[in-house]
C-alpha cells in the first residue's frame, strides 16, 4: 500500500509541525471535512519560518521541472493569501541584482537568457534602468543587472498565524509543547497513533512536517529521509521608515573580493532582514560584531539605513533533503504517514499544501508532479550514494 483510497478518506490527521509548511497543510485537510490535530514540539512558526528570508521566487530554482513547481506555486499565492483571510504581508514588485566583475556578469547574464528561454519573467537591464527601478539604491559600477519582475516576500509568521487561526475555527486541536516520542505502527507498517509527552492520540493518518527534526520522526516509523545540515544567518534592524519603494527584494554584489553578496528586504513593520551570500550559504556567525558588519555592508548600497541599529537572530537550522529536492509523499514502510519535507517552503507552501492534501484526502497520487519527489528514492540509500547525492547544487534556493 503506497497511498489512501478515495474510500479510506481519513476522519483524524495528525500533522505533526507547525511551521508554513505544516501550518498550511492542516488546513488544507480541515477545510476538507477532516479532523485535524496540529502537534509542535514548540510555538506555531519558531523552527526554520522564522529564519526564512521569505523570498517569494522561481528564478533560481533548476532543473525545469523544479522551477515550473516553484513557479506554479508563486502563481498561486495570491489566492493562497486571500484565502487564508488575514494580512500575510505579500507584496509583489519583484527582485534586482547586479554584478560587478565580468565573471559573475557572464554567470548572471547565462541565467537570465535560461530563465528567458524557459519563459520566465526575467530581463537584463542597464544601470540607469536599475537606478530608475529602486531609486533608494547606491548602486555603483554595474557589470550586469536582472530584473525578475514576478517576485516577491510574504511573512511566514504571518502565514503560520493566520493558518492556526483559520485552524481554531475549524475546531482543529493544536498542542504546543508536546514532543513526539513514537509512531506505534500495525503489521503492515500503518502507524496506529501518534505517542506524545502529553499521552497517546489514534490518528488515520499522519502527516510529516517538522523541518529538521523529519528526519529522526521518520526514523521512529522506519522510514529514511536523510538532510543536509543547512545552517543559516540572516539579521534584522529596528524598525525603519519605507526605504524600498518599488522592489522589495535586493541582491547587491560583494564590496571587495572574497566577500559574500549581500541581501535584503524590508518587512511590513518596518525591520530589515539582511544575510550575505545565496540562500544556501552555510554561515554559523550570528555574533552582535556579524549582524553589525552585515548592516554596514548593507548600508553602502542602502543609504537609508543610516540610523538603524543591528539586532543579530540566532543561527538557523534549514530543511535541507540530502539532494536538495522536496521529499513529499506516503512512504511505502509507513502507508499512512505522508512525509513533507522541503528547503524552498515559502515559495512552495501553497503547492504542496494542496497538492498534500489532494492526496491524503483523495487518495489519488500527483505523481506528474510530485513524481520526482516521492520518499522512497532514499530507500537503501548506501553511503556512497548518499554522498553523491549531497554533492551541492545551485539553484535551489
Amino acid at each position: 500500500m503506497t497511498s489512501m483510497t478515495v474510500s479510506e478518506t481519513p476522519r483524524h490527521v495528525a500533522v505533526i509541525g507547525a511551521g508554513i509548511v505544516g501550518a498550511s497543510i492542516a488546513w488544507r485537510i480541515a477545510r476538507r471535512g477532516s479532523r485535524v490535530t496540529v502537534i509542535d514540539k514548540a510555538e506555531p512558526g519558531s523552527g526554520a519560518s522564522s529564519h526564512s528570508f521569505a523570498w517569494v521566487n522561481a528564478g533560481a530554482k533548476e532543473p525545469i521541472g523544479y522551477h515550473n513547481l516553484n513557479r506554479r506555486s508563486l502563481e498561486m499565492w495570491p489566492r493562497f493569501a486571500e484565502a487564508l483571510g488575514d494580512d500575510v504581508g505579500l507584496r509583489w514588485g519583484g527582485k534586482v541584482a547586479w554584478e560587478t566583475q565580468p565573471e559573475a556578469a557572464q554567470m548572471l547574464t547565462a541565467r537570465v537568457r535560461q530563465l528567458q528561454s524557459w519563459g520566465y519573467p526575467s530581463r537584463l537591464v542597464s544601470k540607469a534602468e536599475l537606478e530608475e527601478l529602486e531609486p533608494a539604491l547606491n548602486v555603483g559600477p554595474v557589470a550586469a543587472a536582472e530584473y525578475n519582475e514576478n517576485e516577491g516576500q510574504v511573512e511566514p509568521q504571518l502565514v503560520v498565524d493566520a493558518g492556526i487561526r483559520r485552524l481554531s475555527e475549524l475546531e482543529a486541536g493544536i498542542l504546543t509543547g508536546v514532543t513526539v516520542v513514537g509512531l506505534p505502527q500495525t503489521g503492515d507498517g500503518t502507524v496506529r497513533a501518534v505517542q506524545t509527552t502529553s499521552g497517546d492520540i489514534e490518528v488515520d493518518a499522519v502527516v510529516l512536517a517538522a523541518g529538521t527534526d523529519t528526519t529522526g520522526l521518520a526514523a521512529l516509523a522506519g522510514v529514511n529521509v536523510p538532510q543536509a545540515q543547512s545552517p543559516g544567518v540572516v539579521m534584522r534592524t529596528t524598525p525603519m521608515p519605507p526605504l524600498l519603494h518599488n522592489v522589495p527584494v535586493v541582491y547587491a554584489p560583494p564590496l571587495e573580493k572574497g566577500r559574500r553578496e549581500i541581501h535584503l528586504r524590508q518587512c511590513p513593520d518596518g525591520r530589515l532582514m539582511i544575510g550575505e551570500g545565496d540562500q544556501e550559504s552555510l554561515a554559523e556567525d550570528d555574533s552582535q560584531a556579524h549582524a553589525e558588519e552585515l548592516l554596514a555592508r548593507a548600508g553602502q548600497y542602502l543609504p537609508g539605513l543610516a540610523g538603524a541599529q543591528a539586532i543579530p537572530v540566532p543561527v538557523g537550522w534549514r530543511p535541507m533533503p540530502l539532494d536538495g529536492y522536496p521529499v513529499m509523499g506516503f512512504a511505502h514502510e509507513a502507508p499512512n504517514l505522508y512525509v513533507a519535507l522541503t528547503h524552498s517552503g515559502v515559495t512552495l507552501a501553497p503547492a504542496l499544501s494542496q497538492l498534500a492534501a489532494q492526496e491524503i484526502c483523495d487518495g489519488v497520487r500527483a505523481d506528474a508532479v510530485l513524481g520526482p519527489y516521492r520518499p522512497e528514492r532514499f530507500a537503501g540509500l548506501t553511503a556512497e550514494a548518499a554522498a553523491e547525492m549531497a554533492h551541492p547544487r545551485a539553484g535551489h534556493r
